[in-house]
């Protein structure tokens, strides 16, 4: 940033090629090994075909009235698992090889394919009509985001180390590209609807805009944030526009290809008086958009609330709506199209329900058929989903440490100083003392002076 505080943008630069990456000194942190991502429930929305997860396993069902038992469940525990070298511990045996826990999923453009990576490095690809699971790849770390391309012909992955991975949809047995690197580890990616670029987020507050053709070619930066950067999404019916969300406590909206910010907003200063103030816990686990209305939704993971923006696509500006608050934990948000915005919460009574606006006002729709049987089919398997409830927030590990290394010196500063003038004062005589005339009468004795 700029000493008065405004973002700058870079253009055109340069990024370190894979071969000079190999010998830069690349950040790292106790987290990055372990992983600070907490699996948590999740869902996954295209058309009318919806995705809930839940550990290791998920569940896909449409949303649409006749499709009463289409059901599609999925374990990765069943999955087949490859060693990699990476799995070998220093003594060659084989080390953790995780907990099939399922960390992203996502569907393709038109909804024809889904993928997902899980806690064992695995990407898992899957065509939905009918549902059949395609190819099984390793990869080479961890991920933190997926998403397909627009033409559907490549699956990005991004991963704890900071690297993005393509790997084709066509060749099951092909492996990962190296795309591109950040140097800290990376927390999303997405694609411009062209294809033309590639959009990452990283835990050191940048936003980065590559040219998919060369990604080593950068287009610009989106800065401005001031913690790690945790969701973006390209506006699909403005396909110019980006929103980000940010452990910083902010949503913000940009022009990307210049890297020029066009809003910030608060969410501290939204919160109801009496809610913990600042802006730990503010960071958007889901960013989703409604392009019926231009509804932006965020998720923050620490607080059982939703807020409601309307962009303004004349002016470029988003518009606070309204706090949607719910008694439960919330796990996650999606839009469905025709519907509205289904919300997957930590009630066994109620797990999913669908919010609409009502006079401008979104409420919640009272039960229809359709949610009904979807409850249904998420009650029975509540198993799944039992692993999340209670989980803690997954980004409390990625903000800035500080420390007062100050404070602690200055104390100890005083603590010798107060000790040596102890040491000084027991080695001095006291007034009046035999040594302390001697002091005074030098070359006489204490008699005669």
């Amino acid at each position: 940033m700029l000493l008065d505080g405004t973002p700058f943008a870079w253009r055109r630069v340069t990024s370190l090629t894979s071969a000079s990456r190999k010998g830069a000194a690349r950040r790292t942190c106790p987290e990055a090994a372990g992983g600070p991502m907490a699996s948590s429930a999740g869902l996954a929305l295209c058309s009318q075909t919806l995705v809930v997860r839940g550990g290791s396993r998920f569940l896909a069902f449409s949303t649409a009235g006749s499709d009463d038992d289409c059901v599609f469940t999925y374990d990765c525990s069943t999955a087949e698992k490859k060693a990699t070298p990476e799995d070998k511990g220093e003594d060659g045996q084989p080390a953790d090889t995780g907990s099939d826990s399922i960390l992203a999923s996502t569907f393709s453009k038109s909804g024809r394919y889904f993928a997902l990576t899980d806690d064992s490095k695995r990407l898992i690809l899957f065509r939905t009509k009918p549902w059949q699971c395609l190819s099984v790849r390793m990869v080479v770390r961890r991920c933190t985001a997926l998403t397909f391309t627009a033409s559907e012909d490549r699956v990005l992955v991004a991963d704890k180390s900071g690297d993005v991975y393509s790997f084709l949809v066509l060749e099951p047995d092909g492996c990962g590209r190296l795309e591109l690197g950040h140097l800290s580890m990376l927390l999303d990616v997405a694609v411009s609807p062209d294809d033309q670029f590639v959009l990452t987020a990283d835990r050191d507050e940048k936003i980065r805009v590559s040219w998919a053709a060369a990604p080593h070619s950068i287009e610009s930066f989106c800065l401005g944030h001031t913690e790690f950067v945790s969701r973006i999404l390209v506006v699909p019916s403005h396909p110019e526009l980006l929103l980000s969300s940010s452990g910083d406590g902010t949503l913000r909206l940009w022009e990307y290809r210049s890297g020029r910010q066009l809003q910030c907003c608060d969410l501290a200063g939204l919160q109801e008086p009496g809610e913990q103030p600042g802006h730990k816990g503010l960071a958007a686990s889901r960013i989703a958009f409604w392009g019926q209305e231009s509804y932006v939704v965020l998720l923050c993971e620490c607080v059982p609330v939703v807020f409601v923006f309307q962009l303004d696509a004349s002016r470029q500006q988003l518009e606070f709506r309204q706090r949607l608050t719910f008694p439960h934990r919330v796990w996650d948000v999606m839009f469905e199209e025709a519907r509205g915005l289904w919300v997957l919460q930590d009630c066994r009574d109620a797990p999913l329900v669908l919010w609409r606006p009502v006079g401008g006002e979104w409420q919640a729709v009272p039960d229809s058929a359709v949610s009904r049987r979807l409850c249904s089919h998420l009650r029975e398997s509540w198993a799944m989903l039992e692993g999340s409830v209670g989980t803690g927030d997954s980004f409390r590990s990625l903000y800035k440490a500080t420390f007062d290394n100050m404070t602690s010196y200055l104390k100890k500063k005083e603590e010798r100083l107060q000790q040596q003038l102890k040491k000084k004062r027991q080695r001095s005589p006291f007034p009046g003392s035999p040594e302390q005339t001697k002091k005074a009468c030098p070359g006489q004795s204490a008699l005669s002076c």
